[in-house]
């Protein structure tokens, strides 16, 4: 029984309620009860009169409707939900919450916030990210669509093997791919689209990363190569090696953020892209000859 904030007397509309998994719907039945012939803790009017019996009938009757929506749901393998038993018993069909949707509103929100909180970089691997997605449920299912509560732990393990297969994508490229699709799936758990996490069971492929040796970088520094762009490419390769500076950060590098420090040497100030975050790396002799090799000599 709900009665309404501005109930006075007479009788009050008579509701079902569907709890599962903490969260609760309502249900409204059509009936009204007088509240002195309200038993709520057994959730029936109370009386011998036909009328109420009827009464009762109706109620229980409701309430095993709920119980089939529920077994319904659970042998065709569907997503269960009060939400879901709430629509079974209405008649309704609950709607569908399909991944490309889903994943184009990421891309469109993250492409909002470039320079923000994300780079053109990241937005990029989404974006492609995607396109493998999209590729993947056609290739497998032959569908252009899919609805999240579809996905699995099988889907995602097939969708690693596409990637590493038909793709030809490396290890590491598979993993990044995988790991922008996880994104998107923690989105929907958190919605509670899907209760169920498909990646529970996934375990990340991952390769034991190597570095180079003194000796190995001074072989590389020594080669000689047969046009500028490859020596050039490898400059910049030594040079990332030389001061921890990812690529992206060497692209953005201007001489004005090279600066004298404290100690009199030569540093690096700049903000990395990825994080932001204010770095001061020092200039090993190295990396200056590299500087003077390509810009007007300014370490004097």
């Amino acid at each position: 029984m709900k009665k309404q904030k501005n109930y006075q007397q007479g009788a009050a509309p008579i509701y079902l309620r569907i709890t599962l998994g903490g969260k609760r719907v309502k249900v409204a039945t059509g009936r009204e009860c007088l509240p002195e012939k309200w038993n709520a803790k057994l959730g029936r009017a109370i009386g011998s009169k036909e009328e109420i019996k009827v009464f009762n009938i109706f109620l229980t009757n409701l309430q095993h409707q709920v119980y089939e929506a529920y077994r319904c749901l659970s042998e065709k393998g569907e997503l269960i939900t009060a939400e879901a038993i709430k629509n079974k018993v209405l008649g309704k069909s609950e709607k569908a919450h399909m991944l490309i949707e889903i994943f184009k509103d990421h891309n469109n929100k993250m492409a909002a916030l470039v320079g923000k909180e994300f780079s053109t970089g990241t937005l990029q691997r989404y974006e492609t990210s995607l396109r493998h997605t999209k590729e993947f449920i056609n290739y497998k299912y032959g569908i252009s669509n899919i609805d999240v509560k579809k996905i699995d732990h099988e889907f995602i393990s097939e969708y690693d093997f596409y990637l590493r297969s038909v793709r030809k994508c490396s290890n590491n490229s598979a993993v990044k791919y995988i790991s922008n699709f996880g994104k998107i799936i923690r989105i929907c758990l958190s919605n509670g689209w899907i209760t169920a996490d498909p990646f529970a069971n996934y375990k990340v492929k991952t390769i034991k990363r190597v570095f180079l040796s003194e000796y190995e970088l001074q072989r590389v520094a020594d080669k000689c190569f047969a046009t500028d762009r490859l020596t050039q490419v490898r400059d910049v390769f030594l040079f990332c090696c030389y001061t921890g500076l990812a690529y992206a950060d060497v692209k953005k590098l201007k001489m004005s953020q090279i600066e004298k420090g404290i100690d009199g040497e030569f540093w690096i100030f700049t903000n990395r892209q990825k994080t932001d975050e204010r770095s001061a790396i020092p200039l090993l002799p190295m990396a200056i000859e590299l500087i003077e090799r390509y810009a007007v000599t300014l370490f004097v």
